[in-house]
């Protein structure tokens, strides 16, 4: 009788550990990214003047998924964009170069930045944490 609770907290532990996932956030590699890259200042958006055009990953880009573009970090990449003003947060995945705007450091796709702000204020204060690392490539052929 004492064995049954006993089970059932060694399954329910089991349960709850196998259900949590871990992002490659402690990687080498995301260490040496985040401290190589720029990773707080401003997010701007870009949206129907681009959208069907290639992004310099060979991607099609598509408004209204969630993706961005970032000078250095390698496509594929994923990353939370976070405005400092309100908290909110957004996860993309890295699939375009740019922005090419002083000051800037995230083009987020329109449905991304619709997240985290209003796109009628153009651009927002951010910092960016990255969260997986282990999908990266140069560009899609």
């Amino acid at each position: 009788m004492r064995t049954f609770p006993l089970l059932v907290s060694v399954l329910l532990l089991g349960i709850v550990t196998g259900c949590s996932s871990r992002l490659p956030i402690d990687s080498p590699k995301t260490q040496q990214y985040s401290a190589s890259h720029a990773l707080v200042g401003q997010a701007s958006w870009y949206g129907s003047k681009f959208h069907g055009r290639l992004t310099a990953s060979g991607e099609k880009y598509n408004m209204r998924a969630y993706t961005a573009a970032h000078k250095t970090l390698p496509f594929g990449t994923i990353v939370r964009v976070t405005n400092t003003g309100n908290n909110k947060s957004i996860d993309v995945k890295i699939n375009d170069r740019g922005p090419f705007v002083k000051g800037r450091v995230i083009d987020l796709s329109q449905k991304a930045f619709q997240q985290i702000a209003s796109v009628d204020q153009g651009i927002v204060a951010i910092k960016i944490d990255i969260l997986d690392d282990s999908n990266t490539f140069r560009y899609k052929h």
